[in-house]
């Protein structure tokens, strides 16, 4: 009987007739339109997190995990549906749970929705994420397993081989990722994206509707036996699939799912925690595994182990030095990252099963991508005071190497050789550490540094096997985690970022988070701020005007930082600093390590939450003479700080001649004329200064940095108004105005940075 279905099959295949097109056609649209909405969504609901989560780079990360997971439901409701309930109710039942969620559309965030006291950011991140995506991610996450499962059961001559479908979603999917920041986000607010989304929701119920009339009106001659004509898959059937399978199955997809949260959060980090540097990543991950399970899968594993054998060290690195350029922190990571999702995909790609285990197959490399998502979003954070998981998952990335051919015939090394090079990598390490505990002058040449260097330089020339170089490496890595050009007095990491106190070679302290200073201060001239809040930079100048005024100021600052801005207060004046991270306001009221807000001759007070949030909570009749923005996720400002909605709060807030203040300095944005623009819009008068210390100035430590000031009228701006370092907004540049539910940071780029 399977001979006579697979013959008809060819039959038609050799006259392919229009009905057989029409039927293709509408599950390849059925299948794209729901991968493209199932990518889609993500970014688009990420985003609408951002604001009420302080734009930190594990909101993404987060959400990554809560989508993984939701994806490995769905796959496994699509195995046991098909197979539990058959082909003659399971498309009924599959018709009902698509409609469900059309009651729950558009997609949005419950109105009101803010992180509670002392509840975990992430855990209400993932709740927030059931309740706003859940039903509707779910349903779609079912798609493209069942509709290639209905197809296989029709007539068409592709019917037996029905996984060019699968490529179909592919191409939806990675249409769907590049399209959202490179041409939705720019166009459209995220209200007019969710009704966009949801139009597109209700076609792919229709479609599917149609899919299952489709399938019932050219059902296989003989149905039962249909499936069993498949070709042959490559990959003998041996039967039985031993556990331990299972486990290289589940370590090859943790592998690439954990390196790409790790890679996305140190590039967001460094950059912006933005939806394009979300999707590059995730968008490489999925043509990783296209190539991967292409014709040529032996061949990928081969050339990525030769290349990511070179790269590997050199990328290593980098975790050790910092890079002004965004090319040299995007590209030599992401490449690297490419060739490791492709190393194992490949590998598992090499050692897939025969046709009946597929199912159980993506179930388990499913189960490895949540693993690896839940140890790099949720366990991370809680075990490392650093970003340790992405360079700790590069190491363990190199298990997934094959030997090369020179290696192959080496065989393995004698054992003299074998123990030289452990116990010499071994003193390096421990002379890397030794040096570093002991400090130094910092710097960027630190002893401890170089020793590292050569130790990685050892694992290169010396390691002659896949496993001591994946060793040596993994120690290197290890180590470098502890290794940095300053010494480190204190670190700790919070849902908000990492954030370090170092002593520089002057034996000032700084405030680092990611690869960015947010605050200095000397403890030989402690009442002196210094960075970016010097007495001759934009804000000092401005504060020192307004304190000319014999009346007592009441200033308020979203963005603790070191506290430096409480320097600048007088007896009688009152500095109240919003903060979101309950971390950087224990560090900035440490005395051992910053004394700015204990020494300081106001008031100074400390309202922890979200600045934007608390401010609107503040009584209506508590106006401030000075608002200042403050605020940084490593270099990059958060854009719901900056938006039309946002200032018009801070307005509420002013006093009637007082002063808003944006700190904007970024290495990547020009956020000069976001800030201009928005004032335009309000009818504000707007000043800029950027401040370009020379080389002596900043070595005392007054670093460069850029402001915009906003007021009602001129009068508000009287007091910088004869100094020549200010320019009008308006000549800042244009840009589009910015709204809570539009901002378009890819505009604001500076695609020419080096430094």
């Amino acid at each position: 009987m399977t001979t006579t279905v697979a013959a008809s099959r060819r039959e038609r295949a050799s006259a392919p007739r229009r009905q057989d097109r029409l039927l293709v056609g509408l599950f390849v649209a059925t299948t794209f339109l729901g991968a493209g909405l199932l990518f889609l969504v993500q970014p688009m609901v990420a985003k609408m997190l951002l604001p009420v989560l302080g734009g930190t780079p594990d909101v993404w990360n987060t959400a990554m995990v809560f989508f993984q997971a939701v994806l490995l439901a769905g796959y496994a409701y699509a195995h046991l549906s098909t197979s539990r309930l058959g082909l003659a109710r399971q498309p009924l039942v599959q018709l009902v749970v698509l409609v469900v969620p059309l009651a729950l559309l558009p997609v949005a965030l419950p109105s009101g929705w803010v992180p509670p006291p002392g509840v975990a950011p992430a855990l209400w991140t993932l709740l927030a994420l059931a309740v706003a995506v859940g039903a509707p991610f779910f349903v779609l996450s079912t798609s493209s397993p069942t509709l290639q499962r209905w197809f296989s059961v029709t007539d068409h001559p592709a019917a037996a081989d029905p996984y060019f479908l699968y490529a179909a979603g592919n191409v939806g999917s990675l249409l769907a990722l590049v399209g959202y920041p490179l041409v939705l986000e720019p166009r459209l607010g995220l209200e007019d994206q969710a009704r966009l989304w949801s139009a597109g929701y209700v076609v792919f119920v229709a479609l599917c509707a149609a899919c299952v009339v489709a399938m019932r009106r050219h059902p296989a001659v003989e149905p039962a036996v249909a499936v069993s004509a498949a070709p042959a898959d490559p990959v003998a059937d041996e039967g039985a699939v031993a556990w331990s399978r299972r486990g290289r199955w589940v370590l090859w997809a943790f592998v690439p799912s954990a390196l790409m949260l790790g890679v996305t959060r140190h590039i967001s980090t460094d950059i912006a925690s933005v939806p394009l540097l979300w999707v590059i990543p995730l968008a490489l991950y999925l043509v990783s595994f296209i190539v991967a399970f292409g014709r040529e899968a032996s061949r990928v594993v081969s050339v990525s182990s030769r290349v990511v054998r070179l790269l590997i060290i050199p990328v290593a690195l980098t975790f050790v030095a910092s890079f002004s350029s965004v090319w040299l922190i995007l590209l030599p990571h992401l490449t690297l990252f490419f060739l490791i999702a492709l190393l194992a995909h490949g590998r598992l790609a090499l050692d897939r099963p025969a046709p009946r285990r597929l199912t159980e197959f993506y179930l388990w490399i499913s189960v490895g991508g949540v693993l690896g998502g839940i140890a790099c979003a949720l366990v991370a954070p809680v075990l490392f005071d650093s970003v340790a998981e992405y360079p700790l998952v590069l190491g363990l990335a190199l298990v997934l190497r094959v030997p090369t051919p020179d290696e192959a015939r080496e065989g393995a090394p004698p054992r003299w050789r074998t123990a030289g090079y452990a116990l010499l990598l071994t003193a390096l390490a421990a002379l890397a550490l030794g040096l570093q505990q002991a400090g130094g002058a910092g710097g960027e040449l630190q002893p401890s540094m170089l020793v590292l260097a050569a130790a990685a330089l050892l694992v290169y020339v010396g390691a002659r096997s896949t496993r001591a170089f994946a060793a040596g490496l993994g120690l290197v890595l290890a180590v470098g985690l502890f290794v940095s050009p300053l010494p480190e007095l204190h670190a700790e990491r919070t849902f908000f970022g990492v954030h370090r106190v170092l002593r520089d070679d002057q034996g000032r302290h700084l405030l680092a988070n990611g690869t960015t200073t947010h605050g200095m201060q000397d403890p030989r001239t402690p009442g002196e701020p210094l960075g970016y809040y010097h007495r001759e930079g934009p804000v000092g100048e401005l504060l020192t005007a307004l304190d000319r005024t014999p009346a007592p100021l009441d200033v308020a600052v979203i963005g603790l930082g070191t506290g430096a801005l409480a320097a600048y207060g007088r007896d009688g004046d009152s500095y109240t600093f919003y903060e979101i991270d309950p971390a950087v306001a224990s560090i900035a009221s440490d005395p051992a390590y910053f004394t700015y807000l204990a020494d300081a001759r106001a008031d100074t007070r400390i309202v922890l939450g979200d600045g934007r949030l608390s401010l609107a909570d503040t009584p209506e009749d508590v106006r401030y003479d000075v608002l200042v923005l403050d605020a940084f996720s490593s270099d990059a400002v958060p854009a719901h700080l900056l938006t039309l909605e946002a200032v018009r709060e801070y307005l509420d807030h002013l006093a009637p001649d007082g002063v808003l203040a944006f700190h904007v300095s970024n290495r990547y944005f020009d956020l000069a004329p976001v800030v201009g623009r928005v004032g335009t819009e309000l009818g504000l008068q707007g000043a800029v200064r950027t401040d370009a210390p020379d080389a002596a100035a900043s070595a005392a430590g007054h670093l460069s940095s850029q402001w915009v000031v906003l007021g009602r009228s001129p009068e508000a701006l009287a007091p910088i108004a004869d100094d020549p370092g200010w320019y009008d907004a308006g000549t800042a540049g244009s840009a589009p105005l910015w709204t809570d539910s539009f901002s378009d940071l890819l505009g604001a780029f500076r695609w020419s940075v080096t430094g």
